[in-house]
């Protein structure tokens, strides 16, 4: 059995038993998950972590299910990465990329909270899943209902980049390509939500699903050694990996998993979708709406369901928000990539750009240790760079020819 104990609203604090509901039937307040901490504590511990597989299960005990993981059991523990290199270009000490451009299975951060829903989808007795999506959602709900057995029901906007639409027509889901952006996909979902029973991951299993991104979190502190950093750069669309990589921190703290904790967190977004870093800036408690317009396709949710929460996060840690444009988003996945090998797609060009800028104001010191939050593999988003990389130098098959090019290069 698990160690939760229910639900509860973030607004009144009404608690709710273990259902697939989402909100606050009083109050409209978005659920959360509630756990026994004290029998958690009982249970899990650095020894037990250390013991289990390097997958994200390995921290079962603080996450929402019954049983035995559904799916999932290749997904999580990715590098933690020194990145010596950008550091010496960023004049900082001590930088590391959480690179999630790698093992798992769909190249996202989001098979991370894929495998907690799946696996509570059928746990409730589900035999549809299914989501609104931006592109690395799909991807995974596809691959991880596959693998699952479940009927799968995938809607993102019809103007999404052509690489993320195949690579979620690979495992033959049902895709619904809908004329709109993403704030538009995720009302029409709501409705079909209220008529159809299905699982819909980022609705009525939300409060679920968003647990599993506390993964990455627990990954972060565990490979430094069990310490907190002294700041964490995420990216944000909804605002919900921010919300829950604190909460990561905060319950390997109250657990006793690690003894300090005086982590800032930092919100990330493109200017042309920030309407969480521009509530930051503005001190306002206000989250505007605004219709998304960047490159950034996967960080484009104008209007975020737990802003106004990422908004307090970054309060309560001491930490602010930055926005960088689209041409310092491709930047930063270029550096990126030149400085560690790291080809991140436009969500990660984000956090390393927004980095840059924080480290350029003196906001994160230079003897401060800092985590970048990389969530996506830049494979997913090649159009973003269309016409901003180098063209190859074309040659003769001859030696002669190859000479005349590498006279050139040595010249720069």
């Amino acid at each position: 059995m698990g160690y939760v104990e229910g639900l509860k609203c973030r607004e009144c604090g009404r608690q709710y038993k273990i259902d697939p509901i989402y909100v606050c039937e009083f109050c409209f307040g978005p659920l959360e998950v509630v756990y026994n901490y004290d029998e958690i504590k009982k249970a899990l511990n650095k020894e037990v972590i250390l013991s289990r597989p390097k997958n994200l299960w390995r921290y079962r005990e603080l996450l929402p299910i019954d049983g035995a993981p559904q799916v999932g059991l290749h997904s999580g523990f990715t590098p933690l990465v020194e990145a010596r290199n950008l550091a010496s270009v960023l004049k900082v000490k001590k930088l590391y990329i959480k690179d999630d451009t790698v093992v798992h299975p769909t190249l996202s951060f989001k098979d991370r909270v894929v495998a907690v829903a799946l696996t509570k989808a059928k746990e409730f007795g589900f035999d549809t899943v299914a989501c609104a999506s931006t592109g690395n959602l799909a991807h995974s709900v596809s691959a991880h209902g596959a693998e699952a057995g479940l009927k799968r029901f995938i809607f993102i906007p019809a103007s999404l980049e052509a690489s993320k639409i195949i690579a979620s027509l690979v495992y033959e889901p049902n895709l619904i390509a809908v004329d709109g952006n993403y704030d538009d996909v995720n009302r029409l979902c709501s409705e079909i939500a209220n008529k159809y029973k299905w699982a819909f991951v980022n609705i009525n299993i939300r409060p679920f699903y968003a647990e599993g991104s506390k993964t990455l979190g627990f990954e972060i502190i565990e490979q430094l050694g069990f310490k907190a950093p002294d700041n964490v750069v995420v990216p944000c669309a909804s605002g919900s990996l921010l919300t829950k990589v604190w909460k990561s921190f905060k319950e390997f703290h109250d657990i006793g998993i690690i003894d300090d904790l005086h982590t800032k967190v930092f919100a990330a977004q493109a200017k042309g979708c920030n309407p969480i870093v521009t509530a930051i800036k503005s001190d306002s408690d206000i989250i505007k709406p605004i219709k998304p317009d960047t490159v950034a396709k996967s960080l484009a949710i104008g209007n975020p369901a737990d802003g106004y929460y990422a908004l307090k996060v970054t309060r309560e840690t001491k930490g602010y928000g930055e926005d960088v444009t689209d041409a310092e988003i491709i930047d930063g996945i270029k550096l990126l990539a030149r400085t560690e090998g790291i080809f991140a797609e436009t969500a990660g060009g984000v956090t390393v750009a927004v980095t840059k800028k924080l480290i350029e104001q003196g906001v994160i010191g230079a003897d401060e240790t800092t985590v970048i939050c990389v969530t996506g593999n830049g494979l997913k988003t090649q159009e973003a760079l269309a016409g901003h990389t180098q063209l190859p130098y074309h040659i003769k098959p001859k030696f002669d020819s190859f000479e005349e090019v590498l006279a050139k290069i040595n010249k720069k």
